[in-house]
């Protein structure tokens, strides 16, 4: 099962348009703002059907949720690749919410359910990070053809095309699951999805610490998630101006030029991230516990964000790019961490829900975030002091050092939630 579970990871991370989302927007004539808007759009539409999504899974079965998934995605793929206006985005965005909300959570909960039968509760950070390391080996391969696919095409949008083929793969993967994994109820107990989805609600409102993980991952996970692809046109930039001296219009030299630059630099993101994914229980024995290696994480994400920050505001970008690659590999260092957290709340029952609600906290301060920082870094670039980025560090920063604050500040025991 390990090896089908490592296998679901690496396809489902063949996003050949993961390093291109941005500029695959800004193609099409999109500002930072209405990206911005793109992505609150897709967040809102998950966060309505995430945590429905997840009691569906628990009661009707965890591998017909994640067919489901794989089926809105390839959906999605396709309207991105066709559509050459900027109106059928938004429609695209609302099927690729629909792939998320059925995936998030499910996936974590089947591996989950696998450990206790298996007897191996206690290395749920161990086994959920190496599965993820190999999510992240994907997409370190992912980046690499992406990079190929613009430098042969000259155009951002073809790579949606290619990603549906790894995902049809990704859907029989799916069906070799053992059924006994899916856990769906009889037909009698499904009519219980919206009670089992209250239960489960309430039980995460009740406890204090689950309180408490909510909030962190609103914090850092949803930082994160509304600032990562800023990383897409910073080397556009570094590109274009370094390699070209060319203007900011894109044609097929300046796409192909940005792959040359871009894939490298993806590609070895994700190999660290894989690494950092993998080496996450190294991190959690070596701080002490799964706590203190959170608090760990958090004051190294705001040292990068402090360090992102003067140097995005004098336009030094070749930092900026270091500042977003150690982010992304301290939140595969992170993630484990926070998931196994999460799991150790909760029963196995309500595991994909639990986990649905987790990644609904997080989207909520993504929805807020996004067009916030898409229209500071319009209003920066329109003449607004210092260069163009520097909004999108001061933004993690703010957020960052809150919940450090916030934690010094906990009244709850530490154990229990730092």
């Amino acid at each position: 099962m390990l090896f089908r579970f490592s296998l679901y990871g690496f396809l489902k991370n063949q996003r050949y348009f993961e390093p291109f989302l941005v500029l695959v927007f800004l193609d099409r004539g999109c500002s930072y703002f209405l990206i911005g808007w793109l992505v609150a759009v897709r967040e809102l539409a998950v966060n309505l059907l995430e945590v429905p999504s997840g009691a569906f899974a628990d009661q009707c079965g965890r591998r017909r949720a994640m067919l489901l998934s794989f089926a809105a995605y390839i959906a999605s793929f396709l309207t991105f690749a066709l559509t050459r206006q900027i109106w059928p985005l938004f429609p695209a965005m609302l099927l690729y919410a629909v792939g998320e909300a059925f995936r998030t959570g499910t996936h974590k909960a089947i591996i989950f359910s696998w450990l206790r039968r298996e007897g191996r509760e206690a290395e749920r950070t161990r086994v959920y990070g190496y599965t993820r390391s190999f999510s992240k080996l994907g997409s370190a391969l992912s980046a690499l053809l992406a990079a190929l696919l613009v430098i042969w095409s000259g155009r951002f949008r073809d790579v949606f095309l290619f990603a549906t083929v790894p995902y049809v793969m990704n859907m029989l993967n799916l069906l070799s699951y053992p059924k006994d994994l899916d856990l769906a109820r009889s037909p009698e107990a499904r009519s219980g999805v919206w009670r089992h989805l209250g239960a489960t609600l309430q039980h995460s409102l009740k406890r204090p610490g689950l309180r408490r993980l909510m909030l962190e991952s609103m914090g850092f996970e949803g930082t994160f998630h509304a600032i990562k692809d800023y990383l897409q046109p910073v080397l556009m930039v570094l590109a274009i101006t370094r390699l070209t001296d060319l203007p900011g219009v894109l044609d097929d030299s300046d796409a192909r030029q940005t792959a040359v630059l871009l894939g490298p630099v993806y590609i070895a993101l994700f190999l660290l991230s894989s690494l950092a994914s993998r080496q996450a229980h190294r991190v959690v024995g070596w701080a002490g516990g799964e706590a203190a290696a959170a608090r760990l994480c958090l004051w190294s994400g705001a040292a990068c964000f402090a360090l992102m920050l003067p140097c995005a505001w004098f336009g030094w970008l070749l930092p900026v790019v270091l500042c977003f690659v150690l982010l992304h590999a301290l939140q595969n260092v992170w993630r484990p961490i926070l998931i196994s957290r999460f799991d150790s709340h909760g029963d196995e029952c309500q595991g994909a829900t639990l986990l649905s609600v987790e990644s609904q906290s997080r989207r909520v301060a993504t929805l807020l975030l996004a067009p916030l920082v898409g229209w500071l870094v319009d209003l920066v670039r329109e003449g607004g002091p210092g260069g163009s980025f520097w909004p999108v560090a001061a933004v993690g920063l703010l957020v960052t050092s809150a919940l450090l604050i916030r934690s010094r500040s906990a009244a709850a025991p530490a154990a229990e939630v730092w």
